[in-house]
């Protein structure tokens, strides 16, 4: 089954509502990325697509990129500069090692919501949402073509 024919209406529908729930509590910008296969490096992958998808583009550098290639299973989550220069070396790991108790099971919208949720409580403390603050970039799951 294909990425894409795996994440239906309704699936997709969740994980967008959590991203949406995520972005009311930081003023961070979050996308998620999903093909079938990652080819090379999953960092380099992602690094990539971060760029493709104009994350690097927000005014205070807070995109998130949260990416997963299904077959090949590999993911990885993403931060642009502004996060990483104010969180932790390892600020990543445990919303990594949350989403992959999941996806081991299969569980891949249950992982992704997880993981977007716990993104979007972690942020709030570095980037605290603002009553002026727009969405920059858009909500919707970006599915690949590989």
């Amino acid at each position: 089954m294909t990425a894409e024919k795996y994440f239906t209406e309704e699936i997709r529908n969740g994980i967008n509502a959590a991203i949406t729930a995520a972005e009311k509590k930081t003023s961070g910008e979050i996308r998620l990325f999903i093909e079938n296969n990652c080819v090379g490096e999953v960092l380099d992958r992602a690094a990539f697509l971060f760029k493709e998808l104009k994350m690097d583009a927000t005014n205070e550098h807070n995109g998130v990129l949260f990416y997963l290639a299904m077959k090949t299973q590999k993911f990885a989550i993403l931060g642009d500069s502004g996060i990483n220069s104010k969180v932790p070396k390892d600020f990543w790991l445990d919303i990594k090692v949350e989403m992959q108790n999941y996806f081991v099971k299969d569980e891949f919208s249950a992982g992704l919501v997880r993981g977007i949720t716990m993104a979007g409580d972690a942020l709030q403390k570095y980037f605290p949402y603002l009553r002026e603050d727009k969405n920059e970039l858009s909500d919707e799951i970006v599915f690949g073509k590989q």
